[in-house]
């Protein structure tokens, strides 16, 4: 068994994003779809599943010059459409490219340019000449066109926000989130419940993060092998992450390892990170707004659905982001000299304490499903 088989063939719990673009597709006009999510979540598989049997011409933006990426445009039109003469005459422009394949699209055509902010950081013009095409050549046409990307905040930026030329464009939008945890033991059947919960406490349910880890292989030696080693993809997953979503890293490297150590209260944040309140306030509204960091009301204030509610409290809603900080952040000294073995021991020592939290998010995951509350809130 293989995890591509896994995703391409049952392609777990996707089943609302499948639906939803098929509604889109069997509309009787354009559609405009924004799909966007972090990375490694599982947008690429996603619009793969969805293409097979549809005629979809998939464009993936690169970090490149815009020359070049116009160049590898012609190119795949000249490939999908089997026209020759574009060898010979490549479209000189972007509204060429655009006008020929509404010339010369099927009756229904699926457009996907994945990655597209890549692009428009290269060619911030794409932005208006998309703006027209849509508005006076593919609104006549029954093309589906599908903007992806993985900067959740530079996708908003260019596509959602009210200052971008696409503003009030778009037909439909989906964030592609996690998997349901409960799809967990697909990937690893011979997992025990409780090693499916220490996957679930260490990388979460993101797709690309699970695939890492070997199915034939205990669950402490894929952390250390996968997580803790240096040169490994998840060694320094956060830190990219970061950096790409976000203008001062450092800052948010702070504030989140504040809250992986115990520090969940505005104050107690502040005072550790050394940050301006009204800046740390909006720091945090970032990190909330990424799916990162989540803020607690008790239980008692969620129920008067307070605004600012005495006693909040912050934690790290990521579990891949809250393991890596608590565990990886704070031994980083220990594992760039290759000792994660002695590493490994600290966190099974400590890691019943850190699970025991997670508890709590698996129950606000589940009750929804069992309609018991409308509302949850922290115990603590």
């Amino acid at each position: 068994m293989n995890y591509e088989y896994i995703l391409i063939m049952n392609f777990i719990n996707r089943t609302q994003e499948l639906s939803f673009l098929q509604r889109k597709y069997d509309s009787d006009k354009a559609e405009f779809i924004i799909l966007y999510g972090r990375r490694r979540i599982g947008k690429t598989e996603l619009i793969n599943k969805f293409s097979l049997r549809r005629p979809t011409l998939y464009f993936l933006g690169r970090a490149e010059s815009k020359t070049d990426t116009l160049r590898r445009f012609n190119l795949m039109l000249m490939e999908h459409f089997k026209d020759i003469s574009l060898a010979r005459s490549p479209l000189s422009s972007w509204d060429d490219c655009f006008e020929y394949l509404a010339e010369n699209a099927s009756d229904r055509f699926v457009l996907v340019i994945d990655e597209f902010p890549l692009i428009v950081v290269k060619f911030p013009e794409m932005l208006s000449i998309m703006q027209d095409k849509w508005d006076n050549l593919f609104t006549g046409t029954k093309i589906m066109l599908i903007l992806c990307g993985s900067s959740v905040s530079m996708m908003e930026k260019y596509t959602l926000d009210y200052d971008s030329p696409l503003y009030g464009r778009r037909t439909g939008q989906w964030m592609v989130d996690r998997l349901d945890i409960i799809h967990l033991k697909e990937f690893f059947p011979s997992y025990s419940f409780e090693d499916i919960l220490t996957v679930y406490s260490a990388i979460d349910t993101i797709p690309g993060y699970l695939m890492q880890f070997d199915i034939n292989t205990p669950v402490w030696e894929n952390i250390e092998g996968k997580i803790l080693s240096k040169g490994e993809f998840l060694y320094e997953e956060v830190e990219i992450l970061l950096r790409e979503e976000l203008r001062d890293p450092s800052n948010y490297m702070s504030i989140l390892s504040s809250i992986a150590g115990g520090l969940t209260a505005f104050n107690e944040i502040s005072s550790k990170t050394s940050l301006d309140k009204s800046l740390l306030s909006k720091y945090l509204y970032i990190l909330q707004r990424l799916g990162v960091v989540e803020k607690n009301l008790p239980v008692t204030e969620g129920f008067k659905r307070k605004l600012k509610a005495y006693g909040a409290k912050y934690s790290i809603k990521d579990n891949f982001f809250d393991f890596w900080f608590r565990f990886v952040y704070t031994n980083l000294s220990e594992l760039e000299r290759g000792n994660s073995t002695a590493v490994l021991e600290v966190i099974r020592k400590e890691f019943p304490s850190y699970l025991g939290k997670k508890f709590e998010r698996i129950m606000i995951d589940i009750f929804p499903r069992l309609d018991i509350f409308s509302e949850g809130g922290s115990f603590t």
